[in-house]
């Protein structure tokens, strides 16, 4: 949220309760609300093998029902995944065979039927860990928020 926050307010912790260190939920959803914005899990079950947050050690146990989710979501313009293993998951369970790079997109218009014309985004993950500095993060967001915001429809 810090991410967005510096995107579309110019202040990294504009989403952020400082004094008490946490997130602003209701402007979180509110915000969400308001850009259209939703997020929902590549997988609906999941294991991990070790006490950790990597990519490395989850096991799908079973995948959301990703082209179910599209026939709810018919406005939809994009799909941005942020880790390793929810790109794969993704792309496993609609059958892409060409993986996203990160800060690329694919168009998914051969691959399913919906309404609007949707593209998958590999961002890269927002998370600390992950080894990239925040402003070369935010830069890879804002440049897809403005992709996106250019599209028709």
């Amino acid at each position: 949220w810090r991410i967005e926050g510096q995107i579309f307010f110019g202040d990294k912790n504009h989403f952020v309760d400082l004094a008490n260190k946490r997130f602003k939920l209701d402007e979180i959803v509110t915000f969400c609300q308001q850009e259209g914005l939703a997020f929902f899990d590549t997988s609906t079950a999941i294991r991990r093998l070790q006490d950790n947050a990597s990519d490395k050690f989850l096991e799908v146990v079973e995948p959301t029902d990703i082209r179910a989710l599209l026939q709810q979501l018919s406005h939809l313009r994009a799909i941005v995944t942020t880790g390793e293993k929810a790109t794969e998951t993704f792309c496993a369970t609609l059958g892409i065979s060409v993986i996203p790079k990160v800060n690329t997109s694919v168009s998914l218009a051969s691959i399913i039927h919906h309404p609007s014309s949707i593209s998958l985004w590999r961002l890269p993950s927002s998370s600390r860990a992950y080894p990239l500095s925040f402003d070369k993060k935010v830069e890879a967001y804002r440049q897809m928020f403005k992709l996106i915001s250019e599209q028709p429809g």
